[in-house]
């Protein structure tokens, strides 16, 4: 059978493919480097409230973030800006991902932390419109997705550093059905790409104090791709003699994390987009599921901070808002001050959180009256964060 035609079809795919992600590649190659927030005049922290809940449990965050930066605050070091019409009612208004005013203030901020957002899917109200998040992450550019696990009782502190858009999810919806037996999917990875999410987990080891960064791969196997990330991770590696680097591959780093000896030794792990997206699901278990942690999404102008659970708009609507759960915004919010070098007061939040939701945990959130407020949580945390 003649497959030319197919062929030739499927060839003028991939040549357009390799076009826009070369053009990628030269926008990459034309950014500078990290914010250095200490050479900052004043680092502006944008507060978003989102949908839902959303503005509720924020609001929460802010005060402890205003409690442990009361001092940069009155020194004109840090600012709080709370952005409001991130709402799917402004968003569904204007036919946009994000109302145009509100990236405006978005880009005027250094830091943001984030509420959830509504997506509407099919059947809901709404009629359809991107989702929130995916918009700000191409907007700001927002390449790496930062989890950190914490359960101090097991002896887990980790961090993961995803890569956000490249691997096998860069092109997702642009594979070829060559023919009806044969399909071909891309995998797509630069050397730019590689380079800034591992210096960024490196620049996150150094600045709070941790001795290990591990590259996660398949290099064996996926040889050109994950060769490649490994190759650019171990000359990345050179420029932190102070910390070991070593690497593991994803199948048998699956196997360790639950092996209870070994698993304490990981510290910081920077993956690839798919790696990342499996492995850090498999670690949030640990800590009570992906809906107890906090999320970064980070590039090299902007960073976003968020929870990354829904926006709950049945609580709205039975007026059950003021008893939403905080926590993984919090968790947010302490990951935002580790990331602008405030190590010591994000230190403190976290023995706070853990303090107040594992060892003492003298409120509980249910959700509703039977439980506390998340005001009430939020003043429990700051009483707990004096006391330490």
């Amino acid at each position: 059978m003649d497959y030319s035609e197919k062929i030739a079809a499927a060839k003028e795919v991939f040549g357009k493919l390799l076009e826009e992600q070369l053009k990628r590649v030269e926008g990459m190659k034309a950014q500078g480097g990290f914010t250095d927030y200490a050479a900052l005049p004043k680092i502006v922290i944008g507060v978003c409230g989102g949908d839902g809940i959303g503005p509720a449990i924020t609001s929460q965050a802010q005060r402890i973030l205003e409690y442990l930066l009361s001092d940069e605050v009155k020194s004109g070091k840090v600012e709080f800006k709370v952005i409001d019409g991130l709402t799917i009612e402004r968003r569904v208004e204007e036919h946009a991902a994000i109302p145009a005013d509100v990236l405006a203030e978005l880009k005027t901020c250094d830091v943001i932390l984030k509420g959830p957002t509504t997506t509407p899917r099919k059947g809901d109200p709404w009629p359809n419109v991107e989702s929130a998040n995916v918009a700000m992450r191409k907007e700001l550019d927002l390449f790496a997705n930062v989890r950190p696990v914490r359960i101090p009782e097991q002896g887990i502190d980790w961090t993961f550093y995803r890569e956000n858009t490249e691997g096998a999810y860069a092109v997702g919806s642009k594979g070829v059905h060559v023919t009806e037996d044969l399909g071909v999917d891309f995998t797509v990875v630069t050397t730019q790409g590689c380079e800034r999410i591992i210096r960024a987990a490196f620049e996150y080891a150094k600045a709070n104090k941790k001795t290990r960064v591990t590259a996660v791969t398949k290099a064996n196997i996926i040889k050109t791709t994950d060769g490649k990330f490994l190759d650019v991770f171990r000359e990345v590696a050179k420029d932190y003699p102070e910390i070991t680097a070593d690497d593991w591959y994803i199948d048998i780093m699956t196997a360790k994390l639950i092996d209870e000896n070994r698993r304490r030794e990981f510290q910081v792990m920077v993956l690839p987009n798919l790696y990342g997206d499996i492995i850090t699901d498999e670690a949030a278990e640990f800590q009570g599921g992906v809906g107890t942690a906090g999320s970064a999404n980070i590039g090299k102008r902007y960073a976003m901070f968020e929870a990354i659970h829904g926006s709950a708009p049945r609580m709205v609507q039975e007026g059950r808002e003021k008893y939403a759960d905080p926590c993984s915004v919090i968790r947010a919010a302490a990951m935002l001050l580790a990331h602008i070098g405030y190590t010591e007061q994000a230190d403190k939040l976290y023995q706070a959180l853990d303090i107040c939701t594992v060892t003492e945990k003298k409120y509980v959130i249910t959700g509703r009256d039977t439980g506390a407020t998340g005001a009430q949580f939020a003043d429990y945390i700051m009483e707990t964060i004096a006391a330490l």
